[in-house]
């Protein structure tokens, strides 16, 4: 298997925990922001978004776009070690929370980590070239003051919702389930912000947790 990605995008790093969690052999081919539409919408059919998965494998699927769509993929691949709660009412849970983390608080960890690398964490890579991707980012995605404001309440919200996983190990269920590894992904990218590590010292021990059963190298921050 083949996965097109961004390296720094948690939505790629998202699909790279399902992957590993599964036990599955892939390598990476990473893209350049903007040049990257080039190569995906021949393969997508218009989409010019990342993660895609390319099976690459006879009798499966060309492509596999969307890191909500890989989990789904991936566990019907790979069905033994499932990450996907066997009790109904845990299953409908578990993806709920997969969609809500995927729709809206991937997004808002996307507006205030992009904002807090072009001010106060601009030291942490002040390369043109890291720079330049940073504003392109930032412009496609129109963060402004007034977003970031919206975004940065809105992970607090999300955060306090969260917080039940300070008493278990897992967000539903017994095992580990696409809800952790949503959150695992999704929410990595504020380890690099201090206040969120100062404030909120169990969510990076459970990113961490969940990256090693995933088999995955630490994000930056850790």
């Amino acid at each position: 298997m083949r996965l097109l990605q961004f390296s720094t995008s948690h939505y790629c790093r998202k699909a790279r925990l399902a992957l590993g969690y599964k036990g599955i052999e892939y390598r990476v081919e990473n893209l350049t922001p903007g040049l990257h539409a080039l190569k995906l919408k021949p393969l997508t059919g218009g989409l010019t978004t990342l993660p895609v998965l390319l099976p690459e494998e006879s009798g499966q699927p060309e492509v596999v776009a969307d890191s909500t769509r890989i989990l789904r993929y991936l566990e019907k691949y790979a069905p033994d070690r499932s990450f996907v709660p066997e009790a109904e009412s845990d299953r409908r849970q578990a993806w709920l929370l997969e969609d809500w983390l995927d729709e809206s608080i991937g997004v808002a960890t996307r507006f205030v980590y992009y904002d807090y690398r072009a001010g106060e964490g601009k030291s942490i890579d002040p390369s043109l070239s890291s720079q330049l991707v940073i504003n392109v980012v930032r412009r496609q995605y129109k963060i402004t003051p007034a977003t970031v404001k919206l975004a940065s309440e809105r992970l607090e919200n999300a955060l306090f919702i969260l917080s039940i996983w300070k008493e278990r190990p897992y967000l539903v269920g017994n095992s580990l389930s696409v809800a952790d590894i949503a959150a695992s992904g999704l929410l990595s990218p504020l380890a690099l912000l201090p206040r969120y590590r100062q404030n909120y010292p169990w969510l990076f021990d459970k990113i961490e947790e969940i990256h090693r059963q995933c088999r995955e190298p630490l994000p930056p921050g850790f």
